[in-house]
């Protein structure tokens, strides 16, 4: 009796086999998860490369303010600008509402990161404003 039984290394082998496959099922849900997981964090990389793009181009957020503070309904308002090294302040004492309206629409619908944003009634004509946009 001191020979192996062939049917006990054939058992074993069975199950060994067994044990194999249920950890390469694991194995495979893992990898999928895995892979879902980087789509998502690679679409996420994208969108936030498209949105660092878009929002901290200093160049490109001063020439674009430079265009709009060159409009015609906005000469007339004395709006000061102050570019810092992280941020640009915009500052006027006395702005009309038509200039406000026009000053806001332009910068509320274009891709700038504003910080902070005052906006006093001086009368029912008159505001004064201080903007801070970073990038």
């Amino acid at each position: 009796m001191n020979r192996i039984n062939p049917i006990h290394i054939l058992i074993f082998l069975f199950v060994l086999f067994l044990f194999f496959m249920l950890g390469l099922k694991n194995v495979k849900t893992e990898l999928t998860e895995a892979k879902v997981a980087y789509r998502e964090t690679l679409e996420l990389a994208l969108q936030l490369k498209g949105l660092n793009e878009i929002y901290s181009d200093k160049q490109s957020v001063i020439q674009s303010i430079d265009r709009i503070l060159k409009q015609s309904s906005l000469q007339s308002s004395h709006i000061e600008k102050k570019i810092t090294s992280s941020s640009i302040v915009l500052h006027s004492q006395s702005l009309g509402k038509i200039a406000l309206n026009s000053l806001m629409g332009k910068f509320l619908n274009g891709a700038y990161n504003i910080s902070e944003l005052k906006i006093q009634k001086l009368s029912d004509e008159k505001a004064s404003l201080t903007m801070e946009i970073k990038w």
